[in-house]
């Protein structure tokens, strides 16, 4: 079963800059897609940002611009860059592996709380 260790997480204040790294234990497929989502307090989690094994990067309107999700795919490791940080970026921040082929696992980090605010 893949592992997922996140980091970078803390309190910054509005317009600065935090960069999130997560770590994955070694996995077998191939395939597969990592990124970031979020979750702020009484709201559902949603999409940050994504990247999978080819390089092919989604993300979020609301980050578009702001946030730069990149890998390494030789440490099984992604890194969200997140500049001109927002209030409404405050969150906890998950981390996600999904196997991009049979049988499609999902697995989830522990979540990482990031807080901006003055």
């Amino acid at each position: 079963q893949v592992q997922l260790v996140e980091s970078g997480g803390g309190l910054v204040q509005p317009g600065g800059s935090l960069r999130l790294s997560c770590a994955a234990s070694e996995s077998s497929v191939d395939m597969y897609t990592m990124g970031w989502f979020r979750q702020a307090p009484g709201k559902q989690r949603e999409l940050v940002a994504t990247i999978n094994n080819a390089g092919r990067t989604t993300y979020a309107d609301s980050v578009k611009a702001r946030f730069t999700i990149s890998g390494d795919k030789s440490k099984n490791a992604v890194v969200l860059q997140m500049n001109s940080l927002k209030s409404e970026d405050t969150a906890v921040y998950f981390c996600q592996f999904r196997e991009d082929t049979f049988p499609f696992a999902v697995f989830w980090g522990q979540g990482t709380q990031v807080t901006v605010s003055s």
